[in-house]
């Protein structure tokens, strides 16, 4: 009676799933959807950045908004569904880069900014941009500068949760 009761409610559940709206697809992130998402991202097992208390990540899965290895791995959760993500470096912001460390005048830098390792400053580019490097060495009469992405070279692990999905 058992395998009976258990084979018809197998037969049930499929019956369910092979009628369900068309809305059901919609509960599952997919390519070219808007996903709407909290997360708590840890580096080291300290937490660095969240959304909690904020506006959640929201972004369209493929348009390359997100890192590579979160969005593949945030495909065909469903709504609601919570899950903690493991993120190699090569699929965040990469390996560190050797050729990313420039050394560059003391002269080049901004003249009222106290040069210490960790601080960001601004640098300019001969095309008239400019873009943020850390100093990573103060010497005598120069600055080694650390062009690399804050996170490249770290493992990343976050914690999410769907909030929206069209």
């Amino acid at each position: 009676m058992k395998i009976q009761h258990t084979i018809y409610s197998l037969v049930l559940l499929c019956c369910l799933l092979l009628t369900a709206p068309s809305g059901f697809a919609d509960l599952i992130v997919e390519q070219g959807k808007r996903v709407s998402l909290d997360y708590v991202l840890f580096i080291n097992s300290q937490e660095v950045e969240s959304t909690k208390g904020k506006e959640p990540l929201s972004f369209v899965v493929g348009s390359k908004s997100v890192i590579p290895g979160l969005e593949s791995q945030l495909m065909g959760m469903m709504l609601g569904q919570q899950k903690k993500i493991i993120i190699d470096a090569k699929d965040a912001y990469g390996s560190v880069d050797p050729n990313a460390f420039k050394e560059v005048p003391k002269t080049a830098m901004p003249q009222d900014t106290e040069l210490k390792p960790g601080i960001v400053v601004e640098v300019d580019d001969p095309q008239g941009g400019s873009f943020p490097g850390v100093v990573w060495e103060v010497k005598a009469d120069s600055v080694v500068l650390n062009f690399n992405h804050p996170l490249a070279g770290q493992t990343l692990e976050f914690d999410v949760k769907i909030l929206d999905i069209q």
